[in-house]
């Protein structure tokens, strides 16, 4: 079904301003509440996500402008439309919460969801690496701070003796229902902060948090061919709670400059500088790699720049186990600090090569032909 028009949805001139539009949205939210359209609550959701999805966009001043030139099809990608994380993947009280936060003072029903799940933060944390300890694997000792447990009230927050109250508020409940009306909205409890309890003697170790911070020195094995970004998650690692799980450590590869390689995912490269004699006449040359020294065979007449591949010699992939490959690439050395002999010889060495004109240097050759058509073309 295709969608209406955004400003039809709201019941509103396109000239609306924001305080028109949402006085619009919430008489919708109001009229397809599902408290009030218990007998054809399917239809009510969907329109109650229509004006949701419609006050979103016109309510930002990018999007409302974007939607003004293009229609739907210039905010479906920036609105996220039908993923997971879109206009209608949210629930009733995320919907209240955000639209109806300023009248009774606070978030809506999510906050209090995520408060009451008792699960620990997942944390993060670089692990800097040489190409060496990614390429062939590594383990490596790391230290992290976190809040653990506290030993001492064992997580309950009370000093030892004592234990927590339920909180009189909500009834132990974590949560209230806020009214308004016709308008009922339930949210996390102001005075326990969803926990349910509140409590009297704190414990004089975590201060009633029911958590302590320590430092913990983890064991990190990296498997052989990580990269750049990668990450390495440690189940239960990471921020502790007073009455849950632990969340996640996730540690992220970062791999330090090489003096002699890069790295371009699963191959290696490198430049090797080549004498002026062994570019012309050829030769081995021994380079090196991760896995040892190898050989490499210079052709005769090797032009500067011209790139070798040594196939297997690079890094074995991570998950697939494919291995990439090296290139090297030749870097023709100009000589340095020649002695008055040496100058000569090479001179000498220089006129002998242009008697033999484009035979000895093709690429000269050819360059000075384009020079000189190129000046013709100028002064005709």
């Amino acid at each position: 079904m295709a969608k209406r028009d955004y400003y039809e949805v709201l019941g509103v001139e396109r000239t609306a301003a924001e305080a028109e539009l949402k006085k619009a949205y919430r008489r919708l939210a109001m009229k397809y509440h599902p408290d009030r359209n218990t007998d054809d609550a399917s239809t009510a959701e969907q329109h109650f996500k229509e004006a949701k999805e419609a006050y979103e966009i016109l309510s930002d001043p990018q999007k409302r402008s974007a939607y003004d030139q293009f229609g739907h099809a210039g905010v479906d990608r920036s609105a996220g439309m039908g993923g997971a994380g879109g206009p209608g993947a949210a629930g009733f009280g995320d919907i209240f919460g955000d639209i109806f936060g300023d009248i009774f003072g606070g978030g809506g029903g999510s906050g209090g969801r995520r408060g009451g799940s008792g699960r620990g933060a997942d944390l993060q944390y670089t692990l800097e690496l040489s190409l060496e300890e990614a390429v062939h694997g590594s383990e490596s000792r790391i230290k992290v701070p976190s809040q653990v447990r506290c030993d001492t009230c064992s997580g309950s927050g009370a000093r030892p003796g004592t234990t927590p109250n339920a909180c009189t508020t909500c009834g132990g409940q974590g949560q209230v229902r806020m009214q308004q009306g016709f308008f009922s909205i339930q949210q996390t409890c102001p005075d326990c902060r969803g926990r349910g309890t509140v409590i009297g003697s704190p414990c004089g170790d975590c201060h009633g948090n029911g958590t302590v911070q320590k430092s913990k020195t983890l064991q990190v094995k990296v498997p052989a061919g990580v990269d750049e970004g990668d990450q390495i998650r440690l189940a239960g690692e990471g921020q502790g709670s007073a009455s849950g799980a632990s969340g996640d450590l996730y540690v992220q590869i970062r791999i330090r400059q090489h003096s002699i390689f890069s790295r371009d995912g699963d191959n290696l490269y490198c430049e090797m500088p080549v004498s002026v004699a062994m570019a012309t006449l050829g030769g081995e040359l021994e380079i090196p790699t991760l896995n040892g020294r190898a050989q490499l065979k210079i052709p005769p007449e090797s032009q500067s720049e011209r790139v070798f591949r040594l196939r297997g010699k690079g890094v074995r992939n991570v998950r697939s186990s494919a291995i990439g490959d090296l290139y090297c690439k030749i870097k023709l050395e100009t000589p340095i600090n020649l002695n008055r002999k040496q100058k000569e010889m090479l001179r000498e060495f220089d006129r002998m090569l242009k008697e033999g004109g484009e035979r000895h240097t093709p690429r000269e050759s050819s360059w000075s032909d384009r020079l000189k058509r190129f000046f013709n073309d100028i002064v005709t």
